[in-house]
């Protein structure tokens, strides 16, 4: 699905625009993401499904054929080898809609990064 020209402003308005097959991936991984993240707030930026932590935390979009998962370039980074079997770019990792995603993984990715970006600034953790 195109969504260039679709404006949402919630997480739930993008998830709603895809098929329910994709929508209950989507779900999947924003869980996966809360489970992990509680305390991370939820935003549309770049007109993708972000979550900050005194900063970018974790963003993740839907395409035609995966899902694409942004933990910045430290999270691709810090797992590469258990990132192996997929498309992996400097900040990217993509996981193919017909498989399944492994949310452990994307897991043990978040809790990296919230250690990450909260090590930055103890002061300032909602940023």
């Amino acid at each position: 699905m195109s969504i260039s020209k679709k404006t949402f402003k919630t997480i739930d308005e993008y998830i709603a625009l895809f098929s329910k097959d994709v929508q209950n991936i989507l779900k999947a991984l924003r869980k996966a993401i809360k489970d992990v993240a509680p305390q991370a707030e939820e935003a549309i930026r770049y007109q993708i499904p972000t979550y900050k932590l005194n900063g970018n935390l974790v963003h993740f979009a839907a395409f035609k054929d995966h899902i694409s998962f942004f933990p910045t370039s430290s999270g691709v980074e810090a797992f590469k080898e258990k990132l192996n079997s997929y498309k992996t770019s400097k900040g990217t990792i993509r996981f193919p809609l017909d498989e399944p995603i492994p949310f452990d993984l994307v897991k043990e990715i978040v809790r990296f990064r919230v250690k990450e970006n909260l090590s930055k600034n103890n002061s300032n953790p909602k940023a």
